[in-house]
C-alpha cells in the first residue's frame, strides 16, 4: 500500500532541484538486521574530570596524598590538551616545615603526611577550590593517628570570616590509625570552599586518608549526572578503557577504597586516586541501566591477570577470584558479557606496544586464558583498518615507503587479526576521530606538515555548513567500505557473524552545539545503514553528553540527540531510496576519505527509516543541515500507514545554539502532531526530525 504524508509546517519553504523537491520512497518490505541495543553506547576512561568530578562525588583531590605537600607551585603537567586537568593540591598551614611525608609507615601508597604540632600556633594542611551549596549537607571520614597531646580540628570553610565555617575536633588519638566521621552543613554558596586539617598541642599527628562527599550521593556517585545518563538508553558503557588501561593494575582497584594505593597514569601524566575501580564501575552501570563492556590490559598486562579479572567479575563465589569479590561485598557474579583485549595496541603512543607479528601471539594467549576462565564471554579483538593506521601516523612511525596502509600488509592491523587470530574473537573493534575544519592529506603527511595543534597530515579545509556536518559520517562510511573488503578477503566472517564494534568515536575541535549534534545525527544514520555487521558503538566520552559543573548538570546538545534517537527511533531498518544522490567526494579516496559519500540519495537531506520492534509504527529520521526549510515527496511501500503521525523536532535559533548549566536551554525537542495527509513533507531548517507513522494492521 502507498500513502502520501504531510508532517511538519516549517516557517519557510525552499524548493530543491528542478522538480521543486526530492522524491523519497520508504520500502518497509525490505528490512535489515535490527539495530542493536548497543548502537548508542558510551566510552569512559580515567582522564581529567571524566570520572572523578563528573560521575564520582568525591570533592577532595589527592585524598591519599600521592604528591608531597609543599607551598611551592607544582610543575606544569606535560602532554597534550586532554591532559590539562589541574588537580587541587594540598598546601601546608603554618609553613613548609610543619609537614613531612612519612614513607616508613604510610597508611596506603608510598607516603602519608605527618604534621608537627605547636601549642600556640595551628599547623596542618588545607585544600581550596571545592564548590559548596548553601544548606547542603556533606559527609565523609578521616583516618588519623598521633600522640596523646594532639588535638586535631577538621574545618569546612565557606568564607573568610571567623564564623564562616564549621569545625569538628578530635583528641585522644592513638598509635594506630582510627576512622573518624565527618558531617558538615554549608551556610553559604561559594566556588572556593576550603577544607582544612589542622591541630595544636604536643608531638605530631598523621593523616592516613580523608574523604568528603555531598550527603545525597548515590553509592558514591553524583545523583544529578546519574539521573541524566539514565535517560539516554545507552545499552552499554565501555570501561575503564582508553590509553589509561595499558598501565592499569585491576588488582589494586578492588577492595577497601581507603586502602587502595593511588597510582600514576603514565598515558595521561596524571595521578589517580583509585577510588572508582571495577566494583564501582559495575555499580555505575547498574545505576544508569547499561551493560558493562570491559577492556583488559594488553599493554603492560598479561594473560594471567586478564583471566583472573574475568574470574573476579564472573566467577562463582567458590572460585579463588570469585571468593575475593565476595569478601569485597559482592557475592553474586556480575556476568559481564563483553570483553575487549587491549586498547589501541597498534598505537605508538600505547604503553607496552609490540609489532603486529608479536601482538597476534599475545592476543591468542589472552583469548585462550580468558575463555578458560569463562567460556561464555564475547571476546573482541582490538583492530585498526587502513584508514586508522594511515591517519594516526602509524605507517609513518613504521617508516613505510607507502604511508597509505594497504590491505594485507604489515600495517593492516585488522587484517592481521583476521589472518592470525581466527577463532579467538567474536568481534573486532575500530576507533575513529575526525577533527573539525581539517582533512587528512597524504602528501602533507609525507612532507611532515603540521598545522597548529592538528596531527601531522591534517590540513585545513574550507567546507560549507552541510559539508562540515557530513564530514564525520564519511569516516563511518569509509569503515563500512573497508569492512566489505575484509568480508571479500575472509568470506567466513559472514558465516561466523563476526561483528564490528566502533569502540571510540568523536568529532573533535568543535564547540558542543546544534551544528555538532547535526553531524552526530548523520553518524547515527550512517551506522544504521550497516546493521548487518555494525553491532556496537561507544561515543567518546559518556560524560560528553552533559554540560556540567561540580554542583550542577544538564544534557548538552549531544545528550539531547542521544535521547531523541533512543526514545523515538525504530529498531528494524527499512530501505530508503530517492532521486537526489549525495555529491561525489571532493578529494581522492584514502586516509580519511571514502570512495563514495555518506548519506542517503535524498540530498541535501539525510534520511533513515525503521519500523519499531513491535512493527506498530514506521519511523523516519531526517537531518536538515541547511539554513532553509526543505521539502520532499514521500512514498511509503510495504506497509499501509494511517492515522495521525507525530514528529519530534530538535532545533535551535542557529547552528551555535547550545545547552549550558545555569542558562535556558537553546536546543530542545518539541513533539507535535504532524498534520494531514496527501501533501509533501516540509522539514524545518537546521533540525533533526523523527517522524512516527502508525501502521495500519
Amino acid at each position: 500500500m502507498k500513502g502520501w504524508v504531510r508532517v511538519f509546517a516549517g516557517a519557510a519553504l525552499a524548493a530543491w532541484g528542478a522538480a521543486g523537491q526530492v522524491k523519497v520512497t520508504i520500502d518497509a518490505g525490505q528490512t535489515s538486521e535490527p539495530v542493536s541495543k548497543y548502537e548508542y553506547g558510551m566510552f569512559i576512561e580515567h582522564l581529567g574530570s571524566l570520572v572523578y568530578r563528573s560521575l564520582w562525588a568525591e570533592m577532595l583531590d589527592d585524598r591519599k596524598f600521592y604528591f608531597p605537600i609543599t607551598g611551592k607551585a607544582p610543575e606544569a603537567a606535560g602532554g597534550g590538551p586532554m591532559r590539562r586537568f589541574a588537580p587541587r593540591r594540598w598546601r601546608p598551614v603554618g609553613g613548609d616545615g610543619v609537614v613531612t611525608m612519612d614513607e616508613e609507615r604510610p597508611f596506603t601508597g608510598q607516603q602519608s603526611p605527618r604534621i608537627e604540632l605547636d601549642r600556640a600556633t595551628t599547623h596542618g594542611i588545607e585544600q581550596t577550590g571545592s564548590p559548596l551549596v548553601k544548606g547542603k549537607r556533606y559527609m565523609g571520614r578521616i583516618f588519623l593517628r598521633g600522640g596523646a597531646g594532639a588535638r586535631v580540628m577538621v574545618t569546612l570553610r565557606w568564607g573568610a570570616g571567623g564564623n564562616e565555617g564549621q569545625t569538628l575536633s578530635f583528641s585522644g588519638l592513638g598509635e594506630t590509625y582510627r576512622e573518624y566521621t565527618l558531617r558538615f552543613t554549608a551556610q553559604a554558596d561559594t566556588e572556593q570552599g576550603v577544607f582544612e586539617i589542622s591541630g595544636t598541642g604536643e608531638g605530631s599527628f598523621h593523616v592516613g586518608t580523608v574523604s568528603l562527599m555531598p550527603a545525597d550521593n548515590v553509592e558514591g556517585f553524583r545523583p544529578d549526572t546519574i539521573a541524566l545518563l539514565r535517560e539516554l538508553h545507552s545499552g552499554f558503557w565501555r570501561l575503564p578503557g582508553g590509553n589509561f588501561i595499558s598501565n592499569f593494575n585491576w588488582y589494586d582497584s578492588v577492595g577497601n577504597r581507603d586502602r587502595r594505593p593511588p597510582d600514576f597514569d603514565y598515558a595521561w601524566n596524571a595521578a589517580q586516586s583509585n577510588d572508582v575501580g571495577m566494583d564501582e564501575f559495575m555499580t555505575l552501570c547498574r545505576l544508569i541501566g547499561v551493560e558493562p563492556y570491559i577492556t583488559v590490559n594488553a599493554g603492560f598486562g598479561d594473560a594471567h591477570s586478564a583471566a583472573e579479572e574475568v574470574e573476579y567479575m564472573n566467577g562463582a563465589a567458590s572460585t579463588r577470584m570469585g571468593a575475593m569479590r565476595a569478601r569485597n561485598g559482592h557475592a553474586a557474579p556480575y556476568h559481564v558479557k563483553f570483553w575487549d583485549i587491549g586498547n589501541e595496541p597498534y598505537g605508538t603512543w600505547q604503553l607496552g606496544r609490540t609489532d603486529l607479528k608479536y601482538y597476534v601471539l599475545k592476543h591468542n594467549e589472552f583469548a585462550r586464558a580468558m575463555r578458560k576462565a569463562d567460556p561464555t564471554i564475547t571476546l573482541l579483538a582490538s583492530g585498526a583498518m587502513p584508514d586508522e593506521m594511515t591517519v594516526e601516523g602509524i605507517t609513518r612511525a613504521m617508516h613505510l615507503d607507502n604511508l597509505q596502509a594497504q590491505f594485507g600488509s604489515e600495517a593492516d592491523w585488522t587484517g592481521g587479526l583476521l589472518a592470525h587470530c581466527w577463532g579467538n574473537f567474536d568481534g573486532i573493534t575500530e576507533h575513529w576521530y575526525s577533527r573539525a575544519g581539517y582533512r587528512f592529506d597524504l602528501e602533507a603527511a609525507k612532507e611532515g606538515k603540521k598545522f597548529g595543534r592538528a596531527e601531522v597530515g591534517d590540513v585545513p579545509v574550507e567546507e560549507t555548513a552541510l559539508e562540515w556536518v557530513r564530514h564525520p559520517s564519511n569516516r563511518v562510511h569509509l569503515k563500512a567500505e573497508e569492512w566489505e573488503e575484509y568480508e571479500r578477503r575472509f568470506p567466513a566472517m559472514r558465516d561466523k557473524k563476526i561483528f564490528l564494534s566502533n569502540d571510540e568515536y568523536a568529532y573533535t575541535g568543535s564547540a558542543t552545539n546544534l551544528k555538532l549534534a547535526l553531524a552526530y545525527a548523520m553518524v547515527f544514520n550512517e551506522m544504521m545503514r550497516h546493521t548487518e555487521f555494525w553491532r556496537m558503538s561507544a561515543f567518546t566520552m559518556g560524560v560528553s553528553t552533559m554540560d556540567y559543573t561540580e554542583t550542577a548538570a544538564v544534557l548538552n546538545t549531544n545528550g539531547v540527540l542521544f535521547k531523541l534517537y533512543g526514545d523515538h527511533m525504530g529498531k528494524i531498518p527499512v530501505a530508503v531510496s530517492g532521486d537526489s544522490p549525495q555529491p561525489a567526494p571532493k578529494y581522492p579516496p584514502g586516509g580519511d576519505q571514502p570512495r563514495t559519500s555518506a548519506g542517503s540519495p535524498t540530498y541535501p537531506l539525510d534520511m533513515v527509516a525503521a519500523l519499531t520492534a513491535d512493527r506498530k509504527f514506521l519511523t523516519m529520521a531526517v537531518v536538515n543541515a541547511t539554513d532553509q526549510a526543505q521539502r520532499f515527496e514521500l512514498n511509503v511501500a510495504g506497509v499501509r500507514v494511517g492515522g495521525k503521525p507525530t514528529v519530534w523536532v530538535m532545533t535551535g535559533k542557529n547552528l551555535e545554539a547550545a545547552n549550558r548549566v545555569g542558562q535556558k536551554a537553546e536546543v530542545e525537542v518539541k513533539e507535535m502532531e504532524a498534520g494531514d495527509v496527501a501533501q509533501p513533507v516540509e522539514v524545518a531548517p537546521i533540525s533533526v526530525d523523527i517522524y512516527r507513522f502508525p501502521v495500519v494492521q
